[in-house]
C-alpha cells in the first residue's frame, strides 16, 4: 500500500512548486509529484531505503529515503544540494516576493537579489535598469501596467538595500509567501 509520506513546498525561478513523495514500504513503490504531475514512478523496488533524483527545471533534487526504528521510514529533500531547510533558509535571504492582483488574476512577482532577475508567475522577464536619484529601478512591464522594483539604501548597515514593488503609482506590501 502506497501513501504520501512526504511534501514539500518550495520556490524556483520564481515558481512556489509543491512536491509529494508516495512510497509504498510493502510494494517497494515510489512516486514522486511536483504540482500534482507525476514525474517519477518507479515500481517493485526492493530496495526500500535510497534516493530519488529528479529535476525542477535546471535545478537538482533529490528525495533521500532513511530507515528509522523499527520498520519506519525518514525522508528529506535536498535542493541543489542543500539540505531543505538551509535550502529555504537561502531562499528566504535572496528572494523577495509580492503578491498582486493584475487585471483581475492574482500575480506573483518575485526578486532575486543575488541576479536581479524578475519572475512573474514562474516566467523570467524582460528588464530595464535605471540608476536614479535615491537609487536604481528595474523597470518591466507587467500587464497593462508599468511596473518596478526600487532599490534604495536603508541607512542601515544591518538592514541594507531596501526593495519595494511599485505598480502603476501603487506600492505593493511584500508578501511573506
Amino acid at each position: 500500500m502506497s501513501q504520501i509520506v512526504g511534501v514539500w513546498d518550495i520556490t524556483l525561478n520564481g515558481k512556489k512548486h509543491l512536491i509529494e513523495f508516495e512510497h509504498g514500504t510493502t510494494s517497494g513503490r515510489r512516486i514522486v509529484r511536483v504540482d500534482g504531475k507525476e514525474i517519477v514512478k518507479r515500481d517493485w523496488l526492493f530496495k526500500l531505503v535510497g534516493h530519488e533524483n529528479f529535476k525542477i527545471g535546471n535545478n537538482n533534487c533529490s528525495i533521500v529515503i532513511y530507515p528509522a526504528k523499527g520498520l519506519s521510514f525518514e525522508y528529506s529533500l535536498i535542493v541543489n544540494g542543500k539540505q531543505y531547510k538551509k535550502f529555504k533558509e537561502n531562499q528566504s535571504k535572496i528572494l523577495k516576493t509580492w503578491i498582486v492582483d493584475v487585471d483581475n488574476e492574482p500575480t506573483r512577482i518575485v526578486l532575486e537579489k543575488d541576479t536581479l532577475d524578475v519572475w512573474v508567475n514562474g516566467e523570467k522577464m524582460e528588464t530595464a535598469g535605471e540608476f536614479v536619484e535615491d537609487g536604481t529601478e528595474t523597470h518591466f512591464a507587467l500587464g497593462s501596467y508599468n511596473a518596478y522594483i526600487k532599490a534604495m539604501s536603508s541607512g542601515n548597515k544591518r538592514e541594507g538595500i531596501i526593495h519595494s514593488l511599485i505598480v502603476g503609482d501603487s506600492v505593493i506590501p511584500e508578501s511573506n509567501d
